[in-house]
């Protein structure tokens, strides 16, 4: 993957980054991944508009010419949820291995980050490839990397949704429900955040 090259460089291993360095690759790509939020939010609002504006409209070529820009727009859409995949992949692969450094660094044992060739071009493999999920990639990365359950709540932070996470989303499947008002979803979530935040302190 092109993030891996441009991290190690030719003469680097993953050995060799300190956490600090991939502190802020992780910073650059959660970036990244933000930005593409916004754009897939602003495409699906442009998308509205359109079929909103087709839908008052009786002029048969009006018609296609919105249908024609409805198509593009979920084209661009698409590409931008694919980029979104693979930010979402390597932000997880840089959270697990500033981890395992970390974790390194203060003298426990987790996981190991000794990474050969051939495990830099599954990984590469993995995130390239739009077939393989987030929660696929996590499991086979989090395999790689000989990376339990029990890692992830040592390590104290991952891209795996935690019991605060899971919460959220359950409100958020509450609301498409409509057993629970907005505000009341909030709170809860809102609420497990804050919990699991005093208990990490």
């Amino acid at each position: 993957m092109a993030l891996i090259d441009k991290i190690l460089g030719r003469k680097k291993t993953l050995s060799d980054l300190p956490a600090t360095e991939l502190r802020k690759q992780e910073i650059i790509v959660g970036k990244q991944r933000d930005r593409l939020f916004k754009k897939i939010e602003t495409i699906a609002g442009q998308k509205q508009k359109i079929f909103t504006l087709g839908a008052s409209q009786k002029s048969p070529e009006l018609r296609k010419a919105l249908a024609q820009d409805f198509e593009l727009k979920t084209q661009e859409q698409l590409q931008s949820a694919r980029e979104l995949n693979v930010r979402s992949k390597e932000l997880l692969t840089l959270n697990r291995l500033r981890s395992i450094k970390e974790t390194k660094e203060s003298g426990r044992a987790l996981g190991r980050l000794n990474l050969t060739d051939k495990d830099v071009v599954k990984i590469s493999g993995w995130i390239e490839d739009h077939a393989v999920t987030d929660d696929a990639y996590q499991q086979r990365l989090d395999m790689l990397l000989s990376l339990g359950q029990e890692a992830d709540l040592d390590a104290g932070a991952s891209d795996s949704l935690s019991t605060a996470g899971q919460e959220l989303m359950n409100a958020w499947e509450q609301l498409d429900a409509g057993k629970v008002k907005e505000a009341d979803a909030f709170d809860r979530a809102e609420s497990a955040v804050r919990k699991r935040a005093e208990a990490q302190k």
